[in-house]
């Protein structure tokens, strides 16, 4: 069988100039309205999968625009308003912002990039722009404010609003089963998995856009709500200064858009992917993707990634098990460490979007399992040797030095090493009066400094430290009871760190 690029499957699969359909399954109609054929545009708000490539949205909206004849409007919004909004999150998305500028200039696709300057000035732009419009679409995402913001859109639209998923290789309307397991999961995606391996988003889905009539941005629309300046989207702290956000929590260490999304895939692949299966959980080989960043704003797509795993091993669809059997290691007949990172970028990644497409309560304490309540309830009362204050934990005033170096790297750079985020979580968990202040804290601390907190995956993270998708341990101990016991001794006896600590405490006293 063929390797499966998108690349080979445009020139294989699709022997005409359209685009090939979006698959039905990814498509979400969110209202009760038509698509109106007589309409001046369509337009695709682009709100979580910020990209132009290997995008089902954006391919569905240039599907629609194709159909009725009509000029598309890209519209990609940033408001002010959001929980934890702050300098590091908006120049994360004004630096793609930008690109995208820069990249539809001379299309014919009209880019409408606008930024709310004041709490609330954007109210009524949508719907404007929906007045004249054919259609909307947007993104289909499942976590943090979003699935709010289009329900209460959805019936204040009089023209056909649609969602499309492009999140990850499995569509998450694929199964109304929520997986509690990651083993039960990995083994349904064996199962199920294959047909969606080969429907693959355009590369390029901007290359099917160019019959489409000139766009243009209505004048009355700009007169009332003005395109971002060139200036705000460089996003420097003068600019950003200006706008009422957080400005404590500064820019991170590493750029957005999608530029710099291509450059870190380029580095994982070319260097660190080899040693990604032995090296992946050690703090001082530094051989993680540092993609999630860009996956959680959709900079880069799942689908581009396993490309590219793909290429790189030469792989097609007859090295695929038949029996699933829901084991990390064989399934997919490829190299041990690109079987160890598609574990992590599908089954670990879209499990956290299967809790959240099905349960509104995911980033609750309630909806942990119940073995896992329990046992935290009947150790409720047990003496914690130390508790911290919120501040003290933002601040990295622990006694703890592998914790404190994990936090400063989380506060100073916008991340922090995957493996001492579940030590980060636990020790969060010891150090708290409740399991509810404990749950509250992470959530806090992760969706204020991490630029790839506010997802599915990170909270699925959280809820880890607390028992979700896993089970009860043994021995009992005091205040965890069966959850999964970690401390930074063992961490240290474990790990090569001595780099990682050394890197970090030069971070202590604000420095």
């Amino acid at each position: 069988m063929p390797v499966i690029t998108a690349r080979l499957w445009t020139s294989v699969e699709r022997q005409r100039a359209e685009m090939n359909p979006t698959p039905r399954v990814r498509i979400q109609v969110a209202n009760d309205a038509d698509i109106n054929p007589t309409g001046d545009y369509v337009v695709y708000w682009m709100t979580a999968n910020r990209r132009l490539t290997y995008n089902f949205a954006l391919q569905r909206a240039i599907g629609i625009a194709t159909e009725v004849d009509k000029p598309l409007i890209v519209f990609e919004a940033l408001r002010c308003g959001y929980e934890w909004a702050s300098d590091r999150l908006h120049r994360f998305v004004f630096q793609g912002m930008a690109e995208h500028r820069a990249a539809l200039a001379g299309s014919g696709i009209a880019y409408y990039a606008w930024a709310e300057t004041k709490r609330g000035e954007g109210r009524e732009l949508l719907k404007t722009l929906a007045s004249k419009a054919c259609a909307i679409v947007s993104d289909d995402f499942p976590c943090f404010f979003l699935p709010r913001m289009m329900k209460a859109v959805a019936p204040r639209l009089e023209v056909r609003f649609e969602l499309v998923d492009s999140n990850g290789i499995y569509p998450m309307r694929a199964t109304d089963r929520e997986f509690t397991r990651a083993h039960s999961f990995r083994r349904h995606l064996q199962k199920e998995l294959r047909p969606y391996l080969i429907e693959m988003p355009d590369e390029d889905p901007i290359a099917h856009a160019k019959q489409l009539p000139q766009a243009t941005i209505p004048a009355d629309v700009l007169a009332k709500w003005p395109e971002a300046s060139d200036e705000l989207l460089t996003a420097t702290p003068a600019v950003l200064s200006t706008l009422p956000i957080d400005h404590s929590v500064v820019a991170a260490s590493f750029d957005g858009g999608q530029s710099s999304a291509a450059d870190v895939l380029d580095r994982f692949m070319n260097s660190r992917l080899s040693r990604y299966a032995d090296g992946r959980n050690s703090p001082d080989d530094e051989v993680a993707s540092g993609l999630s960043p860009y996956l959680h704003f959709g900079h880069i797509s799942a689908h581009e990634i396993f490309q590219r795993v793909v290429e790189r091993d030469g792989w097609d669809l007859g090295r695929l098990r038949e029996k699933p059997n829901g084991s990390r290691d064989g399934w997919w007949g490829m190299s041990t460490e690109a079987e160890s990172f598609l574990d992590e970028l599908i089954t670990w990644r879209e499990l956290g979007y299967n809790m959240c497409h099905l349960r509104d309560d995911y980033d609750q304490f309630e909806s942990l399992p119940e073995w896992a309540q329990k046992t935290m309830s009947e150790h409720a009362g047990d003496h914690r040797p130390e508790l911290y204050s919120l501040e003290e934990l933002e601040t990295a005033a622990t006694d703890d030095d592998i914790w404190n170096a994990a936090q400063r790297q989380l506060v100073h750079e916008g991340r922090m090493h995957n493996y001492l985020r579940m030590l980060w979580g636990k020790k969060i968990y010891q150090w708290s009066p409740t399991p509810q202040d404990a749950l509250q804290n992470m959530i806090h601390l992760n969706n204020k400094y991490a630029v790839d907190g506010r997802n599915p995956n990170s909270y699925s993270g959280i809820f880890w430290v607390l028992g979700r998708y896993d089970r009860a341990w043994g021995p009992e101990r005091p205040i965890f009871g069966k959850l999964r016991y970690m401390t930074s001794d063992s961490t240290r006896r474990k790990l090569k760190m001595k780099s990682y600590l050394a890197r970090y405490s030069e971070f202590a006293s604000g420095e």
